[in-house]
Order: structure tokens, then sequence, then C-alpha cells
């Protein structure tokens, strides 16, 4: 649904986004994961074609970036961080007026504005001005308007920032219902955002990607897996890697292994296992097979972990939000 292929914006001499590349599955709510400043709101505003990337490129639903820009935006809905509301309506004359400059028009048009004041649980307060609304409710109405054209898909920017507890949880639990008839790319700093509410995670810090997992992997990482990264070559030639995958799966405490990456004869694989039990074992099985170790390392191993490395370099340097 989503594809990101080396995309990258620079300002002068600030590189605010720097060459990511990830995936999006149609109908998973991804949480794109990072501290203030870590370059997610430029990432958001280059897929919903807000500004164009200086290199690199995006489609969404089939749809490129760059090339096709109107026809992205007929497929998205946008909520930012601060949802574009006029104090000065009410809320169903505001859906109503967003609805006719989605294209949207007469029983058609009515039915949405019924749809999403349901669904959203803003029904009652259809009458009401948007100025008189609580931050809970402005943020139902942002989600409102952000659903009124049925698109693919939905980009949500900090979408419970500034809420009380209630109404985090409200909101997450109407971001969830979203998810199936809407791909959803949720942007946050906040790891509990992530653990409650997303299926799939994209790390960035400083503009680079620092990692991308389910967040199944990364919470059992957290509690007690490690993950290794373990080069592997030959002197005759390319490896095969179904047959190393397969040999270090075979290793007593190996929980997963897959190829990573691939530099000419050298193969990059990735070894997930109980902490601290297999680093020997993993380096006997390579060189008995006949292979050379070239390098064996430990990946990014919690979400912990890559949380403190994130916040630790939003302390140490600034980056462009």
């Amino acid at each position: 649904m989503i594809s990101v292929k080396q995309l990258t914006k620079k300002y002068a001499r600030n590189l605010a986004v720097d060459h990511i590349s990830f995936e999006v599955q149609k109908g998973q709510i991804v949480g794109f994961l990072g501290p203030n400043g870590a370059g997610k709101t430029t990432t958001m505003r280059m897929l919903t074609c807000f500004m164009p990337p200086t290199s690199g490129g995006a489609t969404v639903a089939g749809f490129d970036v760059l090339e096709q820009p109107l026809e992205v935006k007929k497929r998205i809905g946008y909520l930012p961080e601060s949802p574009p509301l006029y104090p000065e309506m009410e809320t169903g004359e505001y859906l109503t007026f967003v609805g006719r400059l989605k294209g949207l028009s007469g029983a058609e048009l009515k039915k949405r504005v019924d749809y999403v004041c349901d669904r959203c649980a803003v029904e009652d307060v259809r009458n009401k001005l948007l100025g008189r609304l609580s931050k809970g409710y402005r943020q139902r109405v942002g989600l409102a308007q952000a659903i009124i054209h049925n698109p693919d898909v939905l980009v949500l920017d900090e979408p419970t920032a500034g809420l009380d507890p209630k109404q985090i949880n409200e909101t997450r639990d109407l971001i969830k219902g979203l998810a199936g008839d809407h791909t959803i790319i949720l942007s946050t700093h906040i790891l509990p955002e992530v653990e409650q509410t997303c299926e799939q995670v994209v790390i960035i810090s400083k503009g680079k990607l620092v990692a991308t997992d389910s967040v199944t992997n990364l919470q059992n990482r957290a509690r007690g897996a490690e993950s290794l990264l373990v080069e592997v070559g030959s002197r005759d030639g390319a490896v095969d890697s179904a047959v190393v995958v397969t040999r270090l799966q075979q290793i007593p405490g190996v929980s997963r292994a897959q190829l990573k990456t691939t530099h000419g004869d050298r193969n990059v694989f990735e070894v997930e296992s109980q902490k601290g039990f297999v680093r020997g074992e993993l380096a006997r099985a390579v060189v008995q097979a006949g292979w050379d170790l070239n390098e064996l390392r430990p990946a990014a191993v919690s979400l912990e972990e890559i949380f403190l490395q994130l916040t630790g370099a939003e302390a140490a340097g600034k980056g462009a939000a």
C-alpha cells in the first residue's frame, strides 16, 4: 500500500530525512516512531505531497508522490498534529464543507457525514461550534475529516498530543477500530502509543532509519532476547543463504534466523536468540561449515535500548521535525 525508497529531504546544510526506506502493507497500523526532531513530520509531509523530497521517492496505493500527487491526495486522509478546524463553524457544517472539498456531493455527502459522526463519536456535538469543543472532541473531529472521503491510507501525526488519559484511550480505541478499512501510519514519539495501537514499527533518529520490525518482535527482544548480525562469506564464491539460515536455526537457543543484506559474496544474517547463550555456538557453526565468519556483532536488541539511544541523540543534536 505504501512503499518508501531512499526518501531524502535536505534544507540547505541540514539533512532532515536521510535516505529512509520502508514498506507498509494494506490494512496495517504502522507506528512511525522517534523523538521530537527526528524527521517524522517532514516524512509525513512528503508522503502526503505537502512538500517534495530532495531525492528518492514513495508510492501510495500505487501512485507516485512526485509524478501523481493529486491521485495520492485523493487516497490519503491526513490528521496533522493540530487538527485543521475552523472555530466559527459547527461540527456538521465543517464536515460537510470538507466533504465537498474532497469531491463528495448530494446523498453520498450526507451519508458520509452521518457515518463519520457516528464512527468518530461526534454526533452529540454535531451542532456545536468547533471553537467550543474540548481538545478530545476536536481531535475526534480531526479524525472524522480525515476519513470523510473513505481514503485508502490514513496519516496521523501525533494524534493524542495534549490529550488527557481518558481522551488518549478513546482516541487509541478509535484508531484501532479504523484498521482493516484503512492503512494507517501513526507518527508519534510516545512508546505506549506504539505498544497499544500498532502492529509494525518504523523508528527513526536524526532522519535516519534505526529499526523496522513488528511490535511483537521488538517486545520479545525487550523481554530478554537478543539479536546478532552474522556476516558470512566464502572464498569459493557466493554462499547459499537458505543453507546458512537452515544451519543457524539448528543451533540450540536460536529462535529465528533470516537474511538481512547481501554485499557481493558476503551475506549478513540476523539471528534472534536467548540473551548471551549462542555467540560461541554461532561462530563454531559457521567455521565448521567451511564458511568465513567476517563479523559477529549485536544488532539493536531491545525497544528500551533503542529509545534510550534515540533520547540521547535528541539531547545531543538538533534535527528537523
